[in-house]
C-alpha cells in the first residue's frame, strides 16, 4: 500500500498510499508521515514491511499478541472485512502513521515520470535561470552606462 518517497530528518519517513485498503481513513494517493516508536497499541495505524515484500503496507493494529515472549500484531485495513492472514512482528514495523496529506502522492508519482520531471523540476529551474540571466544582463548594461557617463563627465 505504501512506498518510501524519501527519508526526512528526525527519523520520519514519507510514504504514499497506493491501495484503498485503508479508505476512508487514508485515501489512495495520500502521503503519510511515519515515525518509529518503542511501543504500538491496538488502534494505531502502522507501516510495516514483511521479508520478501517489495513495498511496505500500512494497516491498523486490531490485536496485540505475545508468542514465545515476542510481540506481534494482528493488522487489518480499514476497508477490509478480515484481518491480514499473517501477524506482523514488532521488528517488521517501520513506524506509526502520524498524519496524512490527501492526494499529495499523485504529485510525487507524476514528478517521477520523464514528463513530470520536466514539467515540475526542469521547466521551473529553466525559468529561474533565465530570470537570473536577464538580471545579470541588466546589471552589466547599467554598469556600462554608468562608466560611459563618468567618462563623458571627465572629458568635459
Amino acid at each position: 500500500m505504501a512506498f518510501s518517497l524519501l527519508p526526512i530528518s528526525g527519523n520520519y519517513s514519507l510514504m504514499t498510499c497506493l491501495s484503498g485498503s485503508m479508505e476512508p481513513t487514508l485515501l489512495i494517493g495520500s502521503v503519510v508521515v511515519v515515525k518509529p516508536f518503542q511501543e504500538y497499541q491496538v488502534g494505531d495505524i502502522i507501516t510495516f514491511k514483511k521479508p520478501g515484500q517489495d513495498t511496505p503496507t500500512t494497516h491498523r493494529i486490531v490485536e496485540k499478541e505475545f508468542e514465545d515472549g515476542l510481540v506481534q500484531f494482528v493488522v487489518k485495513g480499514d476497508a477490509n472485512e478480515d484481518p491480514d492472514s499473517e501477524p506482523v512482528k514488532k521488528e517488521e514495523v517501520l513506524g506509526k502513521v502520524l498524519f496524512s496529506i490527501p492526494y499529495l502522492g499523485y504529485l510525487a508519482q507524476f514528478a517521477r515520470t520523464k514528463f513530470g520531471f520536466v514539467l515540475l523540476v526542469s521547466l521551473p529551474a529553466a525559468v529561474i535561470i533565465f530570470g537570473e540571466v536577464v538580471k545579470i544582463k541588466k546589471e552589466i548594461e547599467r554598469m556600462r552606462r554608468k562608466k560611459r557617463e563618468e567618462k563623458a563627465e571627465t572629458n568635459l
